[in-house]
């Protein structure tokens, strides 16, 4: 397979076809930076997976604003920046795609911070599709951590622990780490046991689940 059949493939859907030449090579350079470990044209590919598992589920209202949003949402990557999300959807804007997708894009600076009521069905479905790798198998799980960390590797061990750290626990804290209610269903159970592994890995000392459902109560 060529480099370009092989990247118009990772941006490509079952159910909607790749974009335009234009936009395939933008999207291979981009995702192709050597800085990613994870946030690559393989996470997009997994990404627009996901985006097919619900279409087969349960349909998307707007199918094409998700699909664009799914295509742009990481495409500025600097794992030190700021506004990586707002860069993304800027650059989105400018190959056509529509306030919607620039919307759906923007939220993504937001995982972890979202409760289901804050967003309609779409962007859900499509924050859940983004980070579906938390409930994927422990190997999968583990490649992921593992890659993020290589992404930030210009940050001091201690730092990058305390940090992480706190990322993970803020998602394993929530009373619901997927917004809809498939995701829920799906992978919940298994990304609450990555996660729990992972803060283990950090040194993290938890309590139980009947402790943590405890906490929560009392909050």
């Amino acid at each position: 397979m060529s480099a370009e059949l092989a990247s118009r493939h990772a941006f490509a859907s079952r159910h909607l076809p790749p974009p335009g030449a234009a936009v395939v090579r933008e999207l291979a350079a981009r995702y192709g930076e050597p800085h990613r470990a994870y946030h690559n044209a393989t996470h997009i590919a997994e990404v627009l997976r996901h985006f097919d598992d619900v279409w087969d589920a349960l349909g998307w209202d707007h199918p094409h604003d998700v699909f664009d949003a799914v295509l742009f949402h990481d495409a500025i990557y600097d794992p030190l920046a700021k506004d990586n999300e707002a860069r993304s959807a800027d650059l989105a804007a400018a190959f056509g795609a529509s306030d919607r997708t620039r919307a759906l894009i923007l939220l993504t600076a937001r995982h972890g911070a979202i409760a289901p009521s804050d967003v309609d069905r779409d962007a859900a479905h499509f924050l859940d599709c983004d980070t579906a790798i938390l409930g994927a198998p422990p190997d999968a799980f583990d490649a992921y951590d593992a890659a993020v960390r290589r992404e930030y590797a210009m940050v001091p061990d201690a730092a990058y622990r305390a940090g992480r750290a706190a990322f993970l626990r803020s998602l394993l804290d929530r009373p619901r780490i997927f917004l809809g209610d498939l995701f829920h269903a799906r992978y919940d159970a298994a990304a609450r046991a990555n996660l729990a592994r992972a803060l283990s890995g950090l040194g993290v000392v938890l309590q139980s689940p009947d402790e943590r459902s405890g906490s929560r109560e009392n909050r």
